[in-house]
């Protein structure tokens, strides 16, 4: 079971007997994961070191608040790299690109710092190294995704994506001897390994990954939120609606014993409505989230009588990455 802190907010107006029994299970982790403080601080850098603007390829991360913000400091987000102007500076996003991305930068002469989470480049090299061996490479993940488009990109004529455990029967591979399966790094572990388990079922020799996909965070984050949901009639994540990593809370928190989980970008997100007959409110926020957006929903729910947090701890987390190369020397 993970430790807990407690911790108490401004005192509420609210009827002391209607309230005492309200609290807050915040988790932790929660928040930044090592490779969006990361992303985060290589575009705050790069606006620093080279002045606005700097051009971001996709979202640096999935988060509508830190978009914004570094929108609003110089930073232009841009779709596809053949908008950038030739000889302008380019960030590529956390989730990681395909090569022929790095081609068509190349092709406009566009200086670029690359952000890739490290985790998102582990595996990337693993699916060059299983199409090098000619194996059909399993990608469990979710269609479209900026992180499953890079990764597919790498070795496209041998990767087949995997949606859930509902697509295992879909697959088609070469040989069945010679098949392997990597993952998108933010995915929910127990739904991974039900698709993996079903994929072994038709493929028995299928080839595990060098080392697990899913990222530490990922992980940590959902192993918290499970401890929260336990005793929480409510769950609410903060995060946006297109970050997987904090869909994927929403989704744990439900299987886990909340009642009712939602996910909001900003406290005003908040329903008031959510909150009646709530003893128990349980607060995650997902891996592109800075605190200030949590802080801002504690302070909501203080508002509503819920001013007394404990803070509970599931797992240690210290993971740091270095900056991207191209900027260390700055």
């Amino acid at each position: 079971m993970g430790h807990m802190t407690s911790m108490t907010r401004g005192v509420s107006s609210a009827p002391q007997t209607e309230t005492q029994n309200r609290r807050v299970l915040l988790a932790k982790p929660r928040g930044y994961c090592a490779g969006v403080d990361r992303a985060v601080q290589a575009v705050e850098l790069a606006l620093e070191k080279h002045g606005a603007p700097v051009y971001v390829r996709k979202q640096i991360v999935h988060n509508v608040h830190v978009v914004k913000t570094l929108e609003e400091r110089g930073a232009i987000f841009v779709d596809e790299t053949e908008e950038v102007p030739e000889g302008s500076l380019i960030v590529f996003s956390a989730h990681g690109v395909a090569p022929v991305v790095h081609d068509e930068a190349k092709r406009l002469s566009l200086r670029t710092i690359d952000a890739t989470c490290p985790l998102v480049t582990k595996v990337h090299k693993e699916a060059v190294r299983f199409a090098a061996d000619d194996y059909d490479i399993l990608l469990i993940g979710h269609e479209g995704h900026e992180e499953v488009i890079g990764t597919t990109g790498e070795a496209p004529e041998h990767i087949h994506l995997v949606d859930g455990p509902g697509d295992v029967d879909k697959v088609n591979v070469r040989d069945p001897e010679k098949v392997a399966w990597l993952s998108q790094t933010t995915l929910s572990v127990d739904e991974t390994i039900a698709t993996v388990d079903a994929l072994r079922g038709r493929f028995p020799k299928l080839l595990d990954p060098p080392s697990d996909d899913i990222c530490y965070a990922t992980q940590n984050r959902q192993t918290a939120v499970k401890e929260i949901a336990e005793q929480a009639q409510l769950v609410i994540v903060v995060g946006s609606t297109n970050s997987s990593n904090s869909v994927r809370l929403v989704e744990v928190a439900k299987d886990h014993g909340a009642d009712a989980a939602y996910l909001v970008d900003y406290a005003e997100h908040i329903d008031p409505a959510w909150l009646d007959g709530v003893r128990t409110v349980g607060v995650t926020s997902g891996a592109s989230v800075p605190e200030e957006l949590v802080k801002g929903v504690l302070d909501r729910l203080a508002e509503h009588g819920f001013d007394h947090v404990d803070e509970v701890e599931s797992v240690k987390e210290s993971m740091r990455f270095a900056l991207p190369h191209e900027l260390r020397r700055l």
